[in-house]
């Protein structure tokens, strides 16, 4: 009889427990992780975008290196913020090589705000399911973009010639450990990352100006052969697409795009081989980009780092790198010209 008469009592203090549990969860707010954020990783960048619209949370994400995509899922619990990602790993093929087992392996980032700083923690399991892999990192608020730029009022400052046509002074690997496939030759820039077939895999290495550059124009040409690619990265941190997408479709990984941000507006490439012209203006996180002489992207602003951005922070001065790790390509009549503010 004891126990039947307790019992009630015991419900009762639980019931009021997880109440005062849940009411406690229910004083943290989403507000303060809302908006777009600058994530500072180890030897890498990374941005993250959180929204509520429409009665749920979403966001879109960009981790190292690639395009910038959905989350698969989000959620505040208590005053943490949880991510999670998911990638499909094939464990096993049949004869013809179709996948007959399949696992998701599902990346677990949570993040907490210590005033105006985010902390975050990646957690993904190693792919063999024994042991995890955990990254730390931080990231800071993006601050609102500035208005759109009146790009005929500009004041210029004296074109810099980036490349002198005969060797690479004033360049350098992005990584010194990579192997170099650059060289120049007859007033042109060229990388040829050599693969042996049947070899061990050789890094080839991006190319960087030594100077750092704030807001500018660039006028650069390149000619890019049959299903190869590199890119144009703007101060480090945005990259200006370079690749073989003549006849294909609008998109954000085409030739000009700012990859993965935003599509050119108009096909305006030549077929692979041929040289073809940009003309570049970057200024107060907007970007203007004329391609053989039709204007692809109107003074647009750019939400974030691209993938493989040399940093998270937009707001200092940096290098104009070429991407020499995909394919082969060719560089030539490289100008920058400052923007004065």
């Amino acid at each position: 009889m004891y126990n039947q008469m307790r019992w009630p009592q015991n419900a009762v203090l639980l019931i009021l427990l997880f109440a005062s549990l849940a009411s406690a969860q229910s004083d943290f707010t989403i507000a303060p992780f809302l908006g777009r954020w600058a994530l500072y990783l180890p030897n890498g960048a990374g941005w993250l975008e959180v929204r509520q619209e429409n009665g749920y949370l979403d966001a879109d994400m960009m981790w190292y290196g690639g395009s910038v995509v959905p989350v698969d899922n989000v959620y505040l619990d208590g005053d943490k913020l949880i991510v999670t990602r998911n990638s499909q790993a094939v464990r096993m093929k049949n004869a013809a090589g179709e996948a007959t087992r399949t696992q998701t392996i599902t990346t677990l980032l949570v993040f907490s705000l210590y005033g105006e700083l985010l902390v975050g923690e990646n957690c993904e399991p190693n792919r063999n399911g024994i042991g995890k892999r955990t990254t730390k990192f931080t990231g800071v608020k993006i601050p609102s973009l500035p208005p759109k730029p009146d790009l005929t009022k500009l004041k210029l400052g004296k074109p810099l010639t980036l490349f002198n046509g005969k060797d690479l002074t004033g360049w350098t690997l992005v990584n010194l450990n990579d192997k170099n496939g650059w060289r120049a030759e007859q007033g042109t820039l060229i990388n040829d990352p050599v693969q042996k077939e049947g070899e061990h895999h050789i890094n080839y290495g991006n190319l960087k100006t030594e100077k750092t550059f704030e807001d500018f124009n660039l006028k650069i040409d390149v000619n890019v052969p049959k299903g190869d690619n590199s890119g144009i990265y703007l101060r480090g941190i945005y990259e200006v697409q370079v690749y073989d997408s003549y006849g294909k479709p609008l998109d954000s990984h085409n030739m000009g795009a700012i990859y993965s941000r935003i599509a050119p507006a108009v096909s305006a490439e030549k077929p692979a081989g041929e040289w073809q012209t940009f003309d570049i203006t970057l200024c107060d996180r907007h970007v203007n980009v004329v391609l053989n002489g039709k204007t692809i992207i109107a003074n647009q602003p750019i939400f974030g780092v691209t993938g493989g951005a040399l940093t998270a922070d937009e707001f200092s001065p940096g290098p104009i790198y070429l991407q020499g790790d995909h394919g082969h390509v060719m560089y030539r009549n490289i100008v920058l010209t400052p923007i004065i503010k």
